[in-house]
């Protein structure tokens, strides 16, 4: 029994001499366990998830395109109003309702334009 512990010792000090040093053009630049594939599960599961975040990104687009249809049309239900109001005006008055109506029209279409990118955009 002894004769055949030394015979696997000897071996594999042997072997480990017998190595290539590090940084030498004989030994592998990549170790071979790191570069395995995932197994079966592991890929599985990420399938899993990258399906997931595509299906929450376009609930999220959707959300979103809701949103830009509604505020574009709140944006020409105002721009509307903002003209009628324009009109009845004389060239050197503007009333305060005529301001507010035209801030709020910018800040609408600020707002759908930010949407808007976000919607252009997507998951890599």
């Amino acid at each position: 029994m002894r004769g055949v512990v030394l015979v696997f010792a000897t071996a594999t000090l042997l072997a480990i001499a017998q190595e290539a040093p590090p940084g030498s053009p004989d030994r592998p630049l990549i170790d071979p366990v790191l570069s395995k594939p995932p197994d079966k599960n592991a890929q599985m599961q990420m399938q899993q998830q990258q399906q997931t975040k595509k299906a929450s990104y376009e609930a999220a687009n959707t959300e979103r395109r809701r949103q830009i249809a509604d505020d574009s049309s709140k944006i020409l239900e105002l721009a509307t109003e903002l003209k009628k109001e324009v009109d009845k005006t004389d060239k050197d008055t503007l009333s305060i309702n005529v301001i507010r109506k035209a801030e709020m029209i910018e800040k609408l279409a600020k707002g759908v334009r930010e949407k808007m990118k976000l919607t252009a955009g997507g998951p890599s």
